[in-house]
């Protein structure tokens, strides 16, 4: 649905993004993750037909955004960070204007139903100025959605809400995962990313890694299992076993870096009680998107 290969885009003599390769499949949820200043905005912008790109191509919902920006943008919904809607006409009327531009057969039809599913019908025919910034990002969604784009572009779809509200706009995004949407998800929320995004793809002026949640943290972290004790660990003799990478004590917790816990698993526990070990509790440690982002980006900078 998306396909980017070595886009470049340059202001002067700043490169704000750089060989930019990447492919994005049908009804995937993808997630844009970055620093600020690493040329999330202008991927967005240059996939979306918005700004010419000085060097490679991409190909958007079958079109190429370089020989035909215009039907790119007929076939694609944006949400930029900042709504830029028009103040002083409602919420009905500013999504009026935008489903005229797009001469949808059944405005009123596509107007109602996004404001209801927003929580914004109530207050459709109230000024747009008067809306808190809540508000605002939920009417500015539905007009993205407005001519039922295939692929969706969201900068911080969530940002300036409040829980309620935020958790609304995720489940709306999973269903219009569900329905084969291709959604392009920018965000500085990595739990958000973290439940959505079936991929995410890590950005500082060029694409650093790209892999799903699970599998980055596995790629960094291996397979680690928590065993809680009831009482620290005496045993002299160390755990010997050919799948066991690393053995980290503290106290009464043992770190144990293994290859595939769901065989291994049961024969580690067996040698452990073997030694003595007055075992709890068993997990797998659960390393978070934020721990994966931080250390990527760390290993960048090095």
């Amino acid at each position: 649905m998306i396909v980017a290969e070595n886009l470049t885009r340059r202001f002067g003599d700043r490169i704000a993004v750089e060989n930019l390769s990447l492919e994005i499949a049908e009804g995937e949820v993808f997630g844009f993750l970055g620093p600020n200043g690493a040329g999330k905005t202008t991927t967005v912008r240059m996939l979306a037909g918005l700004l010419a790109p000085t060097g490679g191509r991409a190909v958007v919902a079958g079109v190429d955004v370089v020989a035909q920006p215009q039907r790119v943008r007929t076939l694609v919904g944006i949400l930029t960070e900042h709504p830029g809607l028009y103040e002083k006409l409602s919420a009905w009327h500013n999504l009026k204007f935008y489903a005229d531009l797009y001469d949808l057969p059944n405005p009123q039809a596509q107007i109602e139903k996004y404001l209801r599913l927003l929580g914004l019908w109530e207050r459709r025919f109230e000024p747009a100025g008067t809306f808190s910034k809540g508000m605002k990002q939920k009417l500015a969604i539905a007009r993205a959605l407005l001519h039922e784009p295939r692929v969706l572009f969201l900068d911080e779809p969530t940002s300036g809400l409040d829980p309620e509200a935020a958790k609304t706009v995720r489940d709306f995004i999973a269903q219009l995962a569900s329905e084969k949407r291709t959604i392009f998800l920018c965000t500085h929320n990595l739990h958000e990313a973290e439940q959505l995004c079936t991929r995410i793809g890590l950005m500082r002026q060029r694409l650093i890694r790209v892999g799903s949640p699970t599998s980055l943290k596995r790629e960094l972290y291996g397979r680690q299992i928590v065993i809680e004790l009831q009482e620290p660990w005496t045993a002299s003799e160390d755990l010997h076993l050919p799948f066991v990478r690393s053995v980290q004590r503290d106290d009464r917790r043992l770190l144990v870096e293994l290859d595939d816990p769901e065989q291994h698993n049961p024969t580690l526990i067996k040698r452990l009680v073997e030694l003595g070990a007055q075992i709890q509790f068993v997990r797998e440690q659960d390393r978070t998107l934020e721990e994966v982002y931080l250390e990527l980006i760390s290993e960048e900078q090095r």
